[in-house]
């Protein structure tokens, strides 16, 4: 075993893998840190700390005892039944349900950001911790699933796969208080996130049905809109700047010649 390990370190294509794996697994738990952020913020604030630690808690333990049954992933891309001569697997399946989830849950939130008076109906918490956790479980298998089915696509060793996908969640670890602090703190980033959700679960079924997306195009869009998105708030902070340094300006002048 160790004698292994030694002869994958020394073997520069196998770092090459690691660095193009660890990118990659840092991209895709994007999609899972969103959720997350904005699934936790819901829960009241004494709460959200924890929910989020064991929300990336969980999709490490699943996303290692996945790598641990991989043989078993592997097969899970192996067609179970037809439907009009579309083939469908475990995976697709799995894909599906998690995409239309995500349609399920980004939209019953917009419409609760559009209405607030559904939420102000309710009053307390919009979601027990409970529920939070299982939802969380739910999509962190989705993505999990996902995620290593696309690893052993890129290499064949078990142990560079664990590294990676160790390192992508210590990075979403380090980034989930400071992405929910921000979308706490910006209500448009809400709209926009929920928004990536409602894409991101359209690409999940449409990948179920066999429509393979180019993950590139996805993130691109979402970096663009990401981008605007700062430009607009830019704007705003700075209009906000100005009106109070002009309604500052009359106040001094009446306090001089007084």
């Amino acid at each position: 075993m160790l004698e292994s390990l030694t002869q994958l370190a020394a073997d520069p294509a196998v770092w090459a893998a690691l660095a193009t794996l660890v990118v990659m697994e840092v991209v895709l738990g994007i999609d899972n840190l969103i959720f997350i952020s904005i699934l936790t913020n819901k829960l009241p604030p004494e709460q959200q700390p924890k929910a989020r630690r064991i929300g990336i808690g969980l999709a490490l333990v699943l996303r290692l005892a996945l790598l641990g049954a991989v043989a078993f992933i592997v097969h899970l891309t192996e067609p179970v039944f037809t439907v009009f001569g579309k083939a469908f697997s475990w995976r697709d399946l799995i894909l599906v349900a998690g995409g239309l989830f995500l349609l399920w849950k980004a939209t019953k939130e917009i419409h609760e950001s559009v209405d607030p008076s559904q939420k102000e109906e309710k009053g307390g918490p919009s979601i027990g911790y409970a529920a939070a956790i299982g939802q969380i479980l739910l999509l962190d298998l989705v993505f999990s699933i996902d995620s290593i089915i696309t690893a052993v696509g890129m290499t064949e060793h078990v142990p560079v796969m664990m590294i990676a996908v160790i390192a992508a969640v210590t990075v979403m670890l380090l980034a989930a208080d400071p992405l929910s602090r921000f979308i706490a703190a910006n209500p448009t980033v809400v709209m926009l996130a929920l928004g990536f959700l409602i894409m991101i679960g359209m690409v999940l079924i449409a990948e179920g049905f066999g429509a393979h997306v180019p993950k590139g195009y996805i993130y691109t869009a979402m970096a663009f809109s990401a981008g605007v998105e700062g430009l607009n708030m830019l704007a705003r902070r700075r209009r906000r700047a100005k009106a109070g340094d002009t309604q500052a300006v009359p106040a001094g002048k009446g306090t001089g010649r007084a």
